[in-house]
């Protein structure tokens, strides 16, 4: 990430400086997890900036008719001293237009994600303790079909860099990986792939799975479907990885991200039998599964 150009953002950072001193009111999201707002609402007083207040690990805003600009301040209910372990995640909408999204602290912006950028499902993650969210909307001379938004999600810096790791993102995991990943994902399941759907634009594959034993999930992504009685889902995961359709089970597990399973280790099901087997006669297993 570069530094922002400080032209026009640095007088909206030191009105806000001002209109705080002078103990102005913020603005609450009705329901502390998602805010969606106007720009027209905006007073020319308060200085065009606008304080939005978070206090859930997920969410989203939703800017309408972008004016001036918002400063969204994320608090989940953990202790303040938790915050250093956190990542903050991004995911803007498909069709997000009208302001800049920067990183700002102490007066420092970085830009984040620039007005028009349409690179489709890319996903923007950051260190809690590297700032706040800086929301400017950009000279528009028409805004009535502007609308800027994102999901949020916050979680611990271990999840996050197992969702984006940069490195080799499609290797084989290890024993000890697999036999983590069964005790710490939030989906485990055996199952076999039924198609791949590749997406190009959004570098990514879509594994459409069959469910034969569905051991845990967070969410409710696979489900029954059908009159035959058989439970199926979807998981996403890169392009690169070269998934394709084949025979046999397999144990999937995964993360969900912005409301979509992630794939994280996917032995086939004969050898996560082996491996569990081997760790729970050496007493070895992190936790208990029935493997069959």
């Amino acid at each position: 990430m570069r530094s922002a150009p400080v032209s026009g953002l640095l007088p909206l950072l030191l009105g806000l400086r001002l209109l705080l001193g002078g103990g102005a009111a913020a603005q609450y999201s009705s329901d502390l997890c998602n805010w969606k707002g106007s720009g027209l609402t905006h007073e020319s007083h308060r200085k065009d900036v606008e304080q939005v207040y978070l206090r859930c690990s997920e969410g989203s805003i939703e800017w309408m008719y972008p004016t001036g600009a918002l400063i969204v301040n994320l608090r989940p209910n953990i202790s303040p001293a938790s915050y250093k372990h956190l990542t903050v995640c991004i995911k803007p909408f498909k069709d997000s237009a009208g302001a800049n999204i920067y990183l700002e602290k102490t007066g420092e912006l970085k830009l984040l994600v620039r007005d028009g950028d349409r690179s489709p499902s890319r996903v923007y993650c950051f260190g809690y303790d590297q700032g706040g969210l800086f929301v400017e909307a950009t000279p528009q001379q028409d805004i009535s079909r502007k609308i800027t938004g994102f999901q949020y999600e916050l979680m611990s810096k271990g999840i996050a860099a197992d969702l984006h790791t940069a490195s080799a993102p499609c290797r084989p995991c290890s024993d000890t990986e697999v036999l983590l990943a069964v005790c710490t994902s939030d989906f485990v399941i055996r199952g076999s792939i039924q198609n791949v759907t590749n997406e190009a634009e959004e570098q990514e594959s879509i594994i459409h799975v069959g469910v034969s034993k569905l051991y845990r999930q967070k969410s409710k992504v696979f489900q029954l479907t059908g009159e035959s009685g058989n439970w199926r889902g979807q998981i996403k995961t890169l392009l690169e990885c070269g998934v394709k359709p084949g025979d046999g089970d397999f144990l999937f597990t995964g993360r969900m991200h912005f409301g979509e399973a992630r794939l994280g280790c996917a032995p086939r099901f004969k050898d996560f039998q082996r491996m569990y087997k081997e760790a729970k006669d050496k007493g070895l297993n992190p936790c208990e599964i029935g493997p069959d």
